[in-house]
């Protein structure tokens, strides 16, 4: 019934793993985050925000939360390949099995990997999408060696 699972194994048989983002990008994203944050205080010390227009500061504030809960979820998240399938932390973690892979693609910008992260777009058969960000050279080769597996596997 239905197609044949797709099965993958990583390189070596073991788990690959490692962080989502680049060093250079977690860079960005905090000097972003930090320069929205000095800047929201310097409006608030200097007056501008704290004389009748209190009710303004919480969305000010919020979106600056906001932004540092996103922040803290680019620091910390990691990709994985395992023989189970694909899993990123992330604000919300993500998981998804290769026997319900149907379609996958390496999206990125060659020469700017260090700002634009490479990501894998996959669709499972039910039409459901995900996207894994990965970092390293060794996430990339895994990438598109599952890309090129899964495309072989599903071609008619």
């Amino acid at each position: 019934m239905g197609p044949a699972p797709f099965r993958f194994v990583p390189s070596g048989g073991q788990p690959v793993e490692d962080t989502a983002f680049s060093p250079l990008f977690k860079l960005l994203t905090t000097a972003i985050v930090g320069g929205c944050a000095v800047w929201l205080a310097q409006l608030f010390t200097s007056g501008v925000l704290g004389t009748g227009r209190t009710t303004g500061v919480g969305w000010f504030i919020a979106g600056l939360v906001l932004m540092a809960w996103t922040w803290w979820h680019i620091l910390r998240s990691r990709t994985r390949i395992s023989l189970e399938g694909l899993h990123q932390s992330w604000i919300w973690n993500k998981q998804l099995a290769y026997d319900d892979l149907a379609y996958g693609k390496l999206i990125r910008v060659r020469g700017l990997d260090w700002l634009i992260a490479p990501r894998l777009y996959v669709r499972t058969l039910m039409g459901k999408f995900d996207v894994f960000y990965g970092a390293t050279p060794t996430l990339i080769a895994e990438f598109e060696r599952l890309v090129r597996e899964l495309q072989e596997f599903r071609k008619p």
